[in-house]
């Protein structure tokens, strides 16, 4: 015990440990000896904002002179400013309930030319199946056909999804200090927000379009951390998993040609909701997603008895997106739910947490993120029926995948995000009753 007691004492340099655990720890306990109830109220605004350089994959022969086979390009800017309304509180010893209401305030877009930008990446000579436009050209630089009109922007708001979450601490270093706290939680997110539909014509900021997806999401976690004098260095790991719910999206609900005017969205609008083009096949594909941070908050100034804290936090992000068909940076733009390669994120966060009493808490974060380069435009042409080996790519085959398009699905013709980066703010205050 004597040999326990020391190897602790140099851990913390001597100082003792903290009743708090780090933010990323916290957990609403009730029914304990010294505290019947815990009840969180958590207010806070938080702002993402992502911008993006849109290439294109050569649609014309390489300039003379030139290796490159993509032509550049737009900037792609995207807003989202939210309101997050969560209550946590303590169903029993170390098991917490929460729930959150996202208020989306903004969810805009906009896409501009860049100052080397070549017509031709907006631009195309086939339609939507594959069939050549009369008299057009994309070569010496003409702009052919516009994919959609430039600079162009998008606004959506309202309410976002709800969210429900459990989460149980197995161990909590404040009720034994020789363990650190570890909670496993899982946040189920409902698709309750009323559906997105891309098609419709959102370039009116008075008339913004709806902000959900229809997808149920369950994302499991885990996180550690473990007090050390004014360190507390800590850990997460999670996984998201998407499921379609009720009402999901179809590029195929977008079949009649009054709802698109200037052009027909699809490669083989025949093929819906025919053969092995079900609904389910058709629809959104929302992507897995999976990550892990390590951080540490610096504890400079800890006063239990008075419950005043200040904390510096420091953590390191890496997540990866996988690849799905759903609302992307072009989807907006070109009226349809696009198939995205799968991409990394790595950045990291710097935030501060101060406490002035034990019922009030404000924290304050900024994030940064880099999005590794990934396709926008990656829709499957279609689908082996007939198993012969081979795709029949002729038109009218059965084969064929209604939401491919020929414009910009096809190999040499895609787009892509490059230089995509993410910062988010938030801002938020806590109520401990």
């Amino acid at each position: 015990m004597h040999r326990l007691r020391a190897v602790l004492t140099a851990l913390t340099l001597g100082a003792p440990f903290a009743a708090s655990a780090a933010d990323i720890t916290r957990i609403a306990s009730s029914f304990e000896d010294d505290d019947p109830f815990d009840l969180f109220i958590d207010v806070g605004f938080e702002r993402t904002q992502t911008r993006a350089k849109i290439i294109r994959e050569q649609v014309g022969p390489v300039a003379e002179g030139s290796t490159s086979r993509d032509v550049a390009g737009l900037w792609y800017k995207g807003v989202d400013a939210r309101l997050n309304l969560e209550l946590s509180f303590g169903l029993y010893r170390d098991l917490e309930f929460s729930f959150k209401l996202p208020l989306v305030f903004q969810q805009n877009e906009r896409w501009d030319y860049t100052s080397n930008f070549s017509p031709s990446v907006n631009g195309t000579c086939v339609n939507a199946d594959g069939t050549p436009i009369g008299g057009c050209s994309l070569e010496g630089g003409a702009a052919g056909r516009a994919l959609f009109g430039m600079p162009q922007e998008s606004f959506r708001g309202g309410l976002g999804n709800v969210h429900f979450g459990l989460a149980y601490a197995f161990f909590s270093q404040e009720k034994d200090v020789t363990k650190p706290t570890w909670i496993v939680g899982l946040d189920y997110e409902a698709p309750t927000a009323k559906q997105r539909d891309p098609s419709v014509d959102t370039t009116n900021p008075d008339n913004r379009g709806n902000v959900g997806d229809r997808v149920h999401k369950y994302q499991l976690y885990t996180s550690f951390s473990r007090r050390m004098g004014v360190a507390e260095p800590y850990f997460k790991a999670h996984y998201t998993i998407p499921v379609r719910g009720p009402g999901i999206y179809s590029n195929c609900d977008q079949a009649d040609p009054e709802l698109l005017p200037d052009a027909q969205n699809l490669g083989a609008q025949g093929n819906c909701f025919t053969g092995p083009w079900t609904r389910k096949e058709l629809g959104i594909k929302a992507p897995s997603q999976g990550g892990m941070l390590f951080g540490i908050e610096l504890v400079p100034f800890d006063k239990p008895e008075k419950g005043q804290r200040f904390a510096l936090d420091l953590r390191t992000i890496g997540n990866y997106v996988g690849r799905g068909r759903y609302y992307n940076e072009l989807s907006s733009a070109l009226r349809k739910l696009l198939t995205s390669e799968d991409y990394f994120q790595v950045g990291g966060m710097l935030g501060v947490n101060a406490r002035a009493a034990e019922s009030f808490t404000i924290r304050a974060a900024g994030t940064f993120l880099y999005n590794t380069d990934h396709t926008l435009t990656s829709e499957d042409i279609g689908k082996d029926v007939s198993g012969d080996g081979d795709v029949d790519a002729d038109p009218g085959s059965p084969e064929l995948n209604p939401s491919f398009d020929w414009r910009y699905d096809l190999v040499s013709r895609r787009f892509r995000a490059v230089e995509s980066t993410s910062f988010r703010f938030d801002l938020s205050a806590t109520f401990n009753f």
